[in-house]
């Protein structure tokens, strides 16, 4: 018992020792969890939604194209041109003499019959000539192509979708290049899209045809709204997208943020339509948010 009692007493106060350093372990990884827990994670701007009038719009990509362009041909044959009178590029009236054509027949006189003539039927470019002196083209030969009034058009391609939100007589804004825009309106809408490429078009008449070029390259878009309206937007660097879910960072009362969902519009710029899931006066993380996770604390810096 003696032995016992001496080991027992040898004992207890490395007991106590090891009990009094388990605590304060303890105790510090508890206040170090909770200044962890209590230390802002990032320091942040927030945002809020802001009432913006926009106009809905539709992008699209095509190709300038004649609004009519006429074949000119030779209409008799064993003609010889003798001269010809315009080339591409040229405006020319309706009426105007583009090629003169000798005739070898002879009358009973003797005497050759006049030169016949080849003449626009329209006002407009010559975008094609083919006609060569000395040739004798065939009957139904091509000799010229003509746009007439030397209008042109802008032939976008659009989905189903997109084609049946548009209408005659809306406007749309072309960009040519280098800067050029040009105002133009829907003259006609494909009631039907290709089967392969699941795309149709729409014909856009252009009032300033002056300098275009035919099968150029342009970009515009449709006003489908009829005008500006309001809505609510945020800068694009608020919302961040999962997948098919867009959402922002809610900053709290406590300033922990919380991840929600919200549902989005048309862009315009650097800002991005909010239309559902948010209030008008909820604070949220302007930018940086990927950094965070849900919960985290947030120091928030005025300006």
């Amino acid at each position: 018992m003696k032995h016992r009692h001496h080991i027992f007493r040898a004992t207890l106060p490395v007991l106590l020792l090891a009990g009094i350093s388990f605590w304060l372990a303890g105790n510090s990884e508890a206040e170090q969890t909770a200044t962890a827990a209590s230390r802002p994670a990032l320091t942040v701007r927030t945002t809020a939604l802001r009432e913006d009038k926009w106009a809905r719009t539709i992008a699209a990509n095509g190709s300038i194209v004649p609004w009519q362009e006429t074949i000119i041909s030779a209409q008799v044959q064993g003609l010889r041109i003798a001269e010809v009178k315009v080339s591409i590029g040229d405006y020319v009236q309706r009426g105007d003499v583009l090629v003169t054509l000798d005739n070898f027949i002879r009358t009973g006189n003797g005497t050759d019959a006049p030169q016949s003539r080849i003449v626009a039927p329209d006002s407009g470019i010559i975008s094609a000539a083919n006609a060569n002196v000395g040739s004798m083209p065939q009957s139904g030969t091509e000799l010229f192509r003509l746009i007439r009034k030397g209008r042109m058009e802008w032939r976008p391609e659009l989905t189903a979708e997109e084609l049946m939100l548009l209408r005659k007589g809306m406007s749309a804004e072309i960009e040519l290049g280098e800067g050029r825009f040009i105002k133009g309106t829907v003259r006609a809408i494909s009631p039907s899209v290709n089967m392969q490429t699941r795309y149709g078009y729409a014909l856009v008449a252009l009032p300033d045809s002056d300098g275009i070029v035919a099968g150029a390259f342009a970009r515009g878009t449709f006003d489908i709204s009829g005008g500006r309206k309001t809505l609510h937007t945020l800068p694009q660097s608020a919302v961040m997208q999962r997948g098919s879910m867009a959402y922002v960072l809610v900053v709290g009362a406590d300033n922990r943020v919380h991840e929600r969902a919200v549902t989005i519009g048309q862009r315009n710029g650097d800002r991005v339509q909010i239309r559902e899931g948010l209030k008008a006066d909820e604070p949220v993380v302007e930018s940086g948010g990927s950094f965070l996770t849900e919960g985290d604390v947030v120091q928030i810096v005025k300006g």
